[in-house]
């Protein structure tokens, strides 16, 4: 009996671990792709954008936004560290430099700007 006890009680601790885990995951990813979607209004200032989809993209370090403009669809690419730095973005065309990376986060996405103009609303 006490061997079952035992059992459940590492099964029960794994299972917590396991979903903590989880729940910290969920987050980051979240917060990737908040961080990604509001480099939209900077990327393609155009009135008219709409924002068809955000999610993870391929690799898993990266996030991929789908919008239109017009007719037209577009997207771009965000690539971000183990957590939520961003380090690299690429559109239909080209990658940011790193200098125009560095702009971008330092003057736009660390603003409450950029939360405001997010396409999904504040």
């Amino acid at each position: 009996m006490r061997h079952g006890r035992r059992w459940l009680l590492g099964a029960a601790a794994v299972t917590g671990f396991l979903g903590g885990l989880a729940a910290c995951q969920d987050t980051l990813r979240r917060e990737r792709i908040a961080i990604c979607r509001r480099v939209l209004p900077a990327v393609a200032p155009q009135a008219g954008i709409r924002l068809l989809r955000a999610a993870p993209g391929m690799p898993a370090d990266t996030v991929r936004v789908d919008y239109a403009e017009g007719n037209r669809q577009h997207w771009l690419t965000c690539r971000f560290d183990a957590g939520s730095t961003l380090i690299a973005l690429t559109t239909e065309g080209h990658s940011l430099s790193d200098s125009s990376l560095y702009l971008l986060k330092r003057f736009y996405l660390d603003t409450p700007d950029a939360q405001a103009d997010d396409p999904l609303g504040p």
